[in-house]
């Protein structure tokens, strides 16, 4: 794919305004961004896990949703979403549709690492043809920021608060893209919001249209539950790209492949003060967290620079 800013904005949308998610909110956009990436003259048909995004762009009798879209429970998405894709192969076969079709399949963070995992797993290792996007905002925001094996250490949230012994999240954040990498699919990347959209637009057409189960992962920050200022959205992903806490790669066909490496990786604390669940981390006596957290945050980005063999 040739990405072309200008032109990818002409494309039509598949995703209207108008819903009520709140200002700040990086899933709107990770969806939005995702369905723009449809080659004209295709359907989609949307899957959606029960999430902020489905009790606040589908509210009968409106809908964001231009293309078919499905509620699905918290638990079933990718289910639903892979026996649709069957149903659609076999009425293909029995030639009772000509149409060219995909599907895609949505849900955060409490519908994929957790609640939902089990289905993404079983769709992923049987390998229909169709794509999940993980729009990961690190908790489980609809329904009172509690935590989730996406949130990082030392987040503080209405499950894991910060307090005179608990010092926010005792564990350390899931790696969901490294596992649905170890199901053997020929697709799945990780990507957020920087720049001119090249990176998360190129990704999704690759994870739509390649052939098999692809798995798309995108950090899409939630101003409620990291408690940031609404305005500030592009700038806290832009510092988890540049401090390594989220890195740009994808993996094709089992081989890694590093999208970006910043010039001057900048420490983690630029990217924790910005947000007030982190804020308790910078109080007198709590320095231990930010050096675990830097350690953590550098193992890690090692591990994927060996991976990637472009150390």
């Amino acid at each position: 794919m040739s990405y072309n800013l200008k032109e990818n904005l002409q494309k039509e949308e598949r995703f209207a305004g108008g819903h009520r998610m709140c200002a700040g909110c990086g899933s709107p956009i990770a969806i939005r961004t995702v369905l723009r990436q449809l080659d004209e003259g295709d359907r989609a048909i949307v899957t959606g896990a029960t999430s902020c995004m489905e009790v606040s762009t589908f509210m009968y009798p409106y809908t964001s949703w231009k293309d078919s879209f499905i509620h699905n429970a918290f638990e079933n998405a990718a289910a639903t979403c892979s026996g649709v894709e069957t149903a659609y192969r076999s009425l293909k076969k029995q030639g009772k549709i000509d149409e060219s079709c995909k599907f895609i399949a949505f849900g955060g963070d409490g519908g994929t690492y957790d609640i939902g995992f089990q289905s993404l797993s079983g769709a992923m290792e049987r390998g229909h043809d169709m794509v999940y996007v993980c729009y990961d905002n690190e908790a489980y925001m609809n329904t009172g920021i509690q935590r989730s094996s996406s949130t990082p250490r030392f987040a503080d949230t209405t499950t894991s608060p910060v307090g005179k012994v608990v010092p926010g999240k005792s564990q350390q954040k899931k790696n969901l893209t490294k596992i649905m990498v170890a199901h053997g699919i020929p697709y799945a990347a990780q990507t957020t919001f920087i720049g001119n959209f090249k990176d998360i637009s190129e990704k999704a057409h690759k994870a739509i249209y390649t052939p098999g189960a692809a798995f798309l992962n995108i950090m899409a920050p939630c101003p409620r539950g990291w408690r940031y200022p609404s305005g500030d959205l592009m700038e806290i992903t832009k510092l988890a790209v540049e401090t390594c806490v989220w890195p740009l790669y994808e993996v094709i066909e089992g081989k890694y492949v590093l999208n970006y490496r910043p010039k001057n990786k900048l420490p983690v604390t630029e990217y924790l003060k910005r947000q007030g669940r982190f804020s308790h981390m910078f109080k007198a006596g709590n320095e231990w967290m930010l050096e675990a957290a830097q350690k953590e945050v550098d193992r890690n980005w090692e591990d994927l620079q060996n991976l990637c063999e472009q150390r």
